[in-house]
């Protein structure tokens, strides 16, 4: 099973139940296209309609999810430069 990009852990209740959970942000993103495609086209059911509907929430709903995680590791990460360079700065100025 994938691991959630924000915490590191099991993915949130976002994808649970509805077999979107393990998906890489790349799967949900290229499943989402084909959902998005298919249902432009027309041809289903009502009922296929609400039920490709659906999947294409959970399937957006997982790419925001992978989308907010690497935000928060960018901002962790650039955070961390700047304390680095705020300490590398303040050493040389004493």
């Amino acid at each position: 099973m994938a691991q959630s990009p924000a915490t590191g852990s099991s993915p949130t209740e976002a994808g649970a139940g509805n077999g979107v959970a393990g998906l890489s942000y790349e799967q949900a993103r290229d499943e989402l296209v084909q959902v998005v495609n298919e249902l432009e086209r027309g041809a289903a059911t009502l009922e296929q309609s609400l039920e490709l509907w659906e999947r294409g929430e959970a399937l957006a709903a997982r790419c925001e999810e992978w989308l907010i995680g690497a935000k928060t590791r960018l901002d962790r990460a650039r955070a961390a430069q700047n304390q680095q360079a705020q300490g590398e700065s303040a050493r040389a100025a004493e």
